[in-house]
Parts: structure tokens; sequence; C-alpha cells
């Protein structure tokens, strides 16, 4: 098939041939006519070598790429082959007990734009680009094919859908869905709300730090900084905690907390949910932990916050760091992609230096393997996450 061509400056095609899957507007030299937002086009160097095909959008990312192949076609079978790989991939990574997990992540299964997850028989959908709202009807269909739903529901929202041109789009599409969807992670159950919970309704990304999370409880007082639903707490409280406190904002996630703390079997006096801003409670507590867990919202939602970012981050693991006992665990995490790696890491140690105390580096994590990321996608690593020791210098 004869896709329009886009053109590439001069060396612009380095990071392409690298792996990495998005073309930003600044790299191209020139746009065939008649190319619109959601078009699949044939990305090539200035010598007329073909690097690719992928989405173009009139935007900051002007291509993502679909395959390194030109002579492929993007059509119903492509897109079939694409899940059944997503589908395959899952089948050999998803731990027993678990039937809630990432299907589809976007870049990550070479589907952008698309993010599947399930929760139980419940299957939910977010399609971010215009290139692949093109395919939404086909989707559909293949999911009805592949996955056999009993129920479908669609939140394709947000910042990034705008940004496309796109208009919200929330609502089930096939079955009669409640919002409350009961889920099993790791033989722990646990209440998800997917029509206006958080993402999807659950962090599934946080699953493999949860299990640390479970592994490092023993005996300790916890304190569970931005708790959601709970999740952490859970895990924390089954490891063995002798106590753990969860702090959130919102009192409709920490009715759901409560609810989460019963069904696994736990005390619910023992384990204590406070509505309060995190930064407020820190500054005003006495205790003293031996496991702080910080998983905050993200503080940088587009580059022009990362300095604010930055000092949120920093004063919260501050703050957490004056509150643990020596040789306890700070576990922090960041899920802001416009901080990466490396900052996070000055942040936290910063922050620790701050408080008068030491850090030692215990794990460095991410989202779990249901997220898969490509090696030459460093962005696709929103997600990261710091287990450190503090003690006194």
């Amino acid at each position: 098939m004869n896709y329009k061509h886009i053109v590439l400056k001069r060396n612009r095609e380095i990071p392409v041939l690298k792996g990495h899957p998005w073309i930003f507007s600044g790299a191209l030299a020139s746009i065939e006519n008649g190319i619109v937002s959601g078009d699949v086009v044939c990305v090539t160097t200035g010598d007329g070598r073909k690097l690719g095909l992928g989405f173009f959008n009139d935007g900051n990312i002007a291509v993502r790429l679909l395959t390194n192949d030109s002579s492929a076609v993007i059509d119903d079978d492509f897109w079939r082959r694409r899940l059944r790989q997503a589908i395959y991939l899952r089948a050999k990574i998803l731990p027993p007990g678990t039937d809630a997990y990432r299907l589809v992540n976007a870049e990550g299964d070479g589907m952008p734009g698309l993010i599947v997850d399930r929760y139980r028989d419940c299957f939910v959908f977010s399609i971010q680009t215009a290139g692949m709202e093109r395919w939404r009807d086909t989707l559909i269909r293949l999911f009805v094919d592949e996955l056999k739903p009993r129920n479908l529901y669609e939140r394709s929202e947000g910042v990034s859908r705008q940004r496309e041109g796109l208009s919200d789009r929330i609502g089930a599409v096939i079955g009669d869905i409640s919002p409350v969807v009961d889920i099993l992670e790791n033989g722990l159950s646990f209440e998800v709300d997917i029509a206006s919970g958080q993402k999807t309704g659950f962090f599934l990304d946080q699953r493999s730090n949860r299990e640390i999370i479970r592994r490092i409880s023993r005996g300790a007082f916890v304190l569970n900084c931005f708790s959601y639903t709970g999740a952490f707490s859970v895990y924390a409280a089954v490891g063995g905690a002798r106590r753990v406190i969860s702090v959130d904002s919102s009192r409709v996630a920490n009715e759901i907390t409560r609810k989460n703390i019963l069904r696994n079997g736990l005390e619910a006096e023992e384990h204590p949910v406070i509505t309060s801003n995190c930064f407020d409670y820190l500054r005003k507590t006495t205790d003293i932990f031996d496991l702080v867990i910080l998983d905050p919202p993200a503080f940088a939602k587009s580059r022009t916050d990362v300095t604010r970012a930055v000092r949120a981050y920093r004063e919260i693991n501050l703050q957490a760091a004056r509150h643990i006992s020596e040789g306890g665990i700070l576990a922090s995490f960041s899920c802001s992609n416009h901080v990466d790696e490396e900052l996070f890491r000055e942040i936290v140690l910063a922050a620790v230096l701050d408080a008068g105390k030491i850090a030692r580096t215990l794990f460095v994590t991410g989202a779990g393997a249901d997220h898969p990321v490509g090696l030459g996608h460093p962005e696709g690593r929103y997600l990261k996450g710091l287990f450190v020791s503090i003690t006194k210098p």
C-alpha cells in the first residue's frame, strides 16, 4: 500500500534507528500534501531511505511509529497480530491469583495511544491518539473476537486526548456494567471503581512494588501517604506490619480503603485511615515510622511543571525522612513523565540529606512486567521507584 511520505531532516533518523517510537515536529523537513492528523504515513530520510510507518499528528509528537517495516499494511490483521502478541506476553508473566492487569500498554505493545486494562471479566480501554481513534470500531471488534469480554468499558478522556483534537468518550460499550468490580491481585482482594477511579480504577502498575512492601513490612509501623484505595496498606498489613496508617485527601477513596482492609481479613482498628493532606499530616505528626510509602499523583504533567514538581517531591520526601526510624525504609515513587530517573534520584537524595540523614539504595523499581517499555523509549518508563534505607550520618 502506498502511504504518503514525511521526510526527516539530516541525521534526525538516528533516534528512530535506535528504537525510539516518537518523531518530534522539529525533526521534519517536509510533509507531503494532504496529510492530516490520524493518517498512517511513511517516514523517510532526505535521501529516500524508508524508516517505517506511523501515525501522523499535527503536534509536538508528529509521528508515533507503528512498525519499521515500510512494506507493511496497517489493516485489521495488523492490529489482530499486535493484540495477540500482547495477550501471549501476559499469559507468560502474570503471577498466580491475579485477574487484574494491563493487557495493552500503548507504545510498549506497538499500539500507540491504546491502553487496555483487565479487571476480572471486565475490560477497560482508553484511546488517546487521533491515529488510534480511526481504528476504534476495528479494535472493539477485535476485543470481542480475541478477549470475549462479558463487559467492555471505555474511558477515553484527558489532556492527551484533547491535544489530539478528540473529545472525551466514556461509558459502557458491551454489557450492563456496574461501576464497581471485585478483583484479585496476588491472592488479595480489592474493590475497583472503573467508572470514576483514577486511571482506569486501580494502580495496576504498582503490583510488583506492592509485593516488595509485603516482604519488608513484618513487624513494622507503616505510613502510607497518598494511599488512594489502600492497596499498599493491605499488602503491608498482610505482610505482618503491626500497624498501618493510610492517609489520603479523598474521602471516597478512603472509604474504599476501609473496605479493602476488611475484605482481606484485617482489623480496621489496627490500621486507621485518615482523611488529610499528606504534606500537612507529615508536618504535624510526631510519630516515627519504620516504613513510609510515598506514591503521590504526577506533580509534573508538562515540562512547564517540572520546577514546581521538584519542590513538591523534595518537600514530601524531606518530611518523610524526618519521620523514619533509624534503619527504617522510605519507599518513594514518581509517576511524572517529565521527571526522569536521574532527577528523581537526586531529589530523594537531597531531601534525605536535608533531613540530616543518609540514604542507602535497596531497590530501584518501575512499573510491573505487564507494562512493557521499548528499550529505546526512556519516556515510557514514567513510573520510578526508590526503596532506600534511612540512617544517621
